[in-house]
């Protein structure tokens, strides 16, 4: 998986001044268009439209400095409808224009290439399993809150104190199908997957019977799902579970991410610092190629 992803990345260097179509990237990774975004936000630590531009602005501004060409015709050659639009995008990377920069011949900021190798650390094993389900139903109460990568996510937190004890107690009488009780489902991420784009979230319950008209459901079809179990502290635990799963699980077996909602069940200690949790994710077997 590795070795596909460096000839996607390889094929990028190769049309930075060209239109970069991400399904001919999955198609060179051989994998799917949205498991490739998913896998690029996880190791790269950015989504790839955002490494592709840095990319590009890259190169752009070594061009500037050269003084080659004229700014309209870089600008041109990368995409930009015009020089206001470049300018706006070359100051917001390099912290100056591209006329600033080219006159005074100031520091820019410059994104490497990326190149993605296996490192082994540790000794750790991460526990799963890999489950067939029927079609079932997520029922609970929804929102839209922005992605957090790192540390506690206070829109979550708002939500959730705000349904009551009594209401979550009514929706826990519901869950009849694994994974039981009270869950947090994702659902409609942004593809980049980049901090601070919006996602559905539901406190909710996974079933197979009629939902009640106040709770709101979302229908899920039948599929293959990968299991992950882990414990620890609240909630780095969770969320390093969420990295380690797209950065190791991943290239190492021959799953790969489909669309559909992301499901995690969590039991906290008393005092909220530690949890056992459970993250159900949708997959698929990758196609041999």
């Amino acid at each position: 998986m590795l070795e596909r992803l460096n000839q996607a990345m390889e094929h990028i260097e190769r049309h930075l001044d060209e239109s970069v179509d991400v399904a001919e990237l999955a198609r060179i990774a051989t994998t799917s268009e949205y498991h490739l975004r998913r896998m690029f936000s996880a190791l790269a630590g950015m989504p790839l439209s955002e490494y592709i531009r840095r990319r590009r602005l890259t190169v752009a501004g070594a061009e500037v400095l050269a003084g080659g060409e004229t700014l309209l015709e870089i600008a041109v050659r990368y995409g930009y409808g015009s020089g206001e639009a470049f300018a706006r995008a070359f100051r917001a990377m390099h912290g100056t224009g591209p006329g600033e920069a080219r006159r005074t011949g100031a520091a820019l900021v410059s994104q490497p290439r990326l190149t993605f190798r296996l490192t082994v650390e540790g000794s750790t094993s991460m526990q799963y399993r890999v489950v067939d389900r029927p079609a079932f139903t997520v029922a609970g109460f929804k929102t839209r809150v922005p992605l957090v990568h790192s540390g506690p996510n206070q829109a979550i937190i708002d939500f959730v104190r705000g349904l009551g004890k009594q209401a979550l107690e009514q929706l826990g009488k519901l869950s009849d199908q694994e994974p039981h009780g009270i869950v947090a489902v994702c659902d409609d991420l942004d593809p980049s997957r980049a901090e601070g784009t919006e996602l559905d979230y539901y406190q909710a319950v996974i079933t197979a019977a009629s939902a009640p008209s106040d709770v709101t459901t979302l229908p899920v079809p039948s599929g293959t799902w990968a299991v992950f179990t882990t414990s620890g502290p609240a909630p780095q635990a969770i969320q390093e579970l969420w990295r380690d799963v797209f950065t190791e699980w991943f290239p190492s077996n021959p799953y790969r991410s489909r669309p559909g909602p992301e499901i995690l069940r969590t039991d906290l200690s008393a005092d909220g610092t530690k949890a056992d949790a459970e993250l159900w994710l949708p997959v698929e077997r990758e196609s041999t190629r």
